[in-house]
């Protein structure tokens, strides 16, 4: 057993859709499915918060590679992905350029150096941890961006009636004392008390439900996080 949750949960989350799908198909279930479609989405999220060449991107829960594949087609960066399950990361490998760096880490730190990095993303990450445990990698991420730089991460909130989709199954599952990985809401309100501890200034939250990325949705709603200069 690991000292963390996520990485057992999600270890036997992974092996069990490989064992149950054909490799393409577990993988991308293993990030919430529609591979293809939210490749295209997450790097145009990013995009329009400020990545451009020449960037440093830490794309934290990078999983299979699925937002990785679409940063690729949009610009041309320095990239690394960490995850805490290995097969994903065989997998990303596979699909991105040989320069994207993959690096499987099961820690709560963040492998990068101080103010290495231009922006940080974390999509669908802490919908799957403890709040403490999100509120480190933060700190963590406050420490390896670079003056100016942004965190752009996504999370469930129960203010959003289309979330309850999520939180339903979660309870029963609960109930039923089923094993799966931790479904974690987090409400503006708590992002904006870390934002004040840790010392970034909150830029926006984004309704993830809106069409507003090449006509498509995210789903989970978005914080834009802020370094101060």
């Amino acid at each position: 057993m690991s000292n963390f949750h996520f990485v057992d949960d999600y270890e036997q989350h992974v092996d069990q859709l490989i064992r149950n799908h054909p490799l393409a198909e577990a993988m991308s279930l293993a990030v919430g499915g529609y591979y293809e479609e939210f490749s295209v989405i997450l790097a145009e999220v990013l995009v329009q918060n400020g990545l451009r060449n020449g960037m440093s991107l830490v794309d934290l829960g990078c999983g299979s590679g699925r937002a990785a594949k679409g940063i690729s087609k949009r610009v041309q960066i320095e990239y690394l992905g960490t995850d805490v399950v290995k097969r994903l990361l065989d997998y990303a490998v596979t699909v991105c350029p040989r320069h994207y760096r993959f690096k499987c880490h099961q820690e709560l730190s963040v492998p990068a150096a101080d103010a290495s990095a231009d922006m940080v993303c974390a999509f669908s990450l802490f919908t799957h941890l403890l709040h403490e445990e999100s509120y480190i990698y933060l700190q963590e991420s406050h420490r390896v961006l670079k003056p100016g730089g942004k965190v752009v991460m996504s999370f469930l909130e129960f203010a959003n009636p289309c979330h309850w989709a999520i939180f339903a199954p979660t309870m029963e599952a609960r109930r039923n004392n089923a094993r799966q990985p931790l479904n974690m809401f987090i409400e503006r309100n708590v992002i904006d008390v870390w934002c004040e501890h840790l010392g970034f200034v909150r830029e926006s939250f984004v309704d993830g439900t809106d069409n507003r990325w090449n006509g498509s949705a995210v789903g989970q709603s978005l914080a834009v996080l802020r370094k101060p200069n």
